[in-house]
């Protein structure tokens, strides 16, 4: 696909992400989509199919760049595992504590559960990056650097179960943390560095194996 087709794909999921996340899958229009990409019917229908064709295209483009990084990170053989994984904290937080479309998009879906096939799908493509987090965790259990007894699946829930409580729900987490959490100032300057720090100090606690003779 040349530059052009490309940039002209990436300009109609922008728009589409911005649409679908005010309006959600059912509220959205293709022709909404279209005229606001200056783009015709014909087009959309080329590139994506369909509006669930679309609406999953606006997820895989998000999801697949973390992925890369992510993978990139668990193929580090510089980076001592417990390295990778803070790494992989830090960039996770930089993404997802954020007021921007996608995490809109991803709240409004995924929570309302109303149409089960594609709210399937939506968590498919979610749970590669949570595959791409465990294979990091289970190098660190195979080396013994983390200790042999850690529970993978609640570590997991841990790293993406604070973020979904906070972001999912900013009413509580205002009252919580003492400011609202939807300030774009307080969010950069205040709440990212506590949850990186938050959750690499609690992770680091739990998993880190001490006595490991290979560090």
């Amino acid at each position: 696909m040349d530059k052009d087709k490309i940039d002209k794909k990436d300009h109609i999921l922008d728009v589409a992400e911005r649409v679908f996340a005010d309006y959600g899958f059912d509220g959205a229009s293709t022709r909404t989509i279209s005229g606001e990409a200056g783009v015709n019917m014909a087009m959309l229908n080329y590139y994506f199919g369909s509006k669930e064709g679309l609406f999953l295209a606006v997820f895989e483009r998000k999801i697949s760049s973390f992925r890369t990084l992510l993978q990139n990170i668990g193929n580090d053989d510089t980076m001592t595992t417990w390295g990778k994984l803070e790494k992989c904290i830090d960039n996770y937080v930089e993404r997802i504590i954020v007021n921007n479309c996608f995490q809109k998009l991803i709240n409004r879906e995924v929570s309302m559960n109303k149409r089960w096939t594609l709210t399937d799908k939506i968590t498919e493509i979610l749970m590669v990056n949570v595959h791409e987090i465990k294979k990091i965790i289970e190098e660190g259990l195979n080396n013994g650097s983390f200790y042999s007894d850690i529970d993978i699946p609640l570590v997991i829930a841990t790293i993406f179960g604070t973020k979904n409580y906070i972001i999912n729900m900013p009413q509580l987490s205002s009252l919580i943390l003492g400011h609202d959490i939807r300030d774009e100032k307080f969010m950069e300057e205040n709440l990212k560095p506590r949850v990186k720090t938050y959750m690499k100090r609690l992770l680091k606690a739990y998993l880190v194996n001490e006595n490991d003779n290979s560090k």
